[in-house]
């Protein structure tokens, strides 16, 4: 056994190890939002979602602890997902971007619950927080929609550190 807390012979993955091989993984691009106690919306690029269960209808989504809205998000009782669509690249951009407010000038609605979505995505989904759970350097938020429009076009995907789009 050794003194490292892991079998004798393994060498954890490095950060660099870990976003390779992650990033191996094709996955969608969302657009997690929420409205502050005072109401002002919020949001952030996340493509760490993913279904989780049929009954009741779960999802998930991952925010980092240095993430500046966390709060927001840990203080709210529901939260939206946007999926986005193959030509809102500049949307993801936006949303990726840190120190602004990333509303700012942008043309967006509130839910029935009162959360921020953003017009044109392919799906809007609005979630009541059903637990929050902290694993590693992340927040884990488990949602259950209870809200949901979706339209028809093609995703925008994000695979090996570059935005991609479906081929026929």
């Amino acid at each position: 056994m050794s003194s490292e807390g892991g079998p004798a012979g393994e060498t954890p993955v490095t950060s660099e190890e870990f976003r390779r091989a992650c990033g191996r993984f094709a996955t969608g691009v969302t657009i997690a939002s929420v409205l502050d106690v005072n109401g002002a919306p919020h949001g952030l690029t996340v493509n760490s979602f993913t279904s989780v269960s049929l009954d009741p209808p779960l999802i998930l989504i991952c925010l980092g602890h240095a993430v500046t809205t966390i709060d927001a998000f840990r203080e709210a009782r529901h939260f939206g997902i946007n999926v986005l669509r193959e030509d809102q690249q500049a949307l993801s951009d936006r949303f990726a971007r840190k120190g602004e407010d990333r509303f700012d000038g942008l043309e967006w609605y509130r839910g029935e619950c009162g959360v921020p979505l953003l017009p044109g995505a392919l799906a809007t989904i609005e979630c009541r927080v059903r637990q929050r759970f902290t694993a590693g350097d992340h927040d884990i938020f488990v949602g259950e929609m209870v809200r949901v429009h979706t339209t028809e076009g093609e995703p925008l995907i994000y695979y090996a550190s570059r935005y991609r789009r479906l081929e026929a």
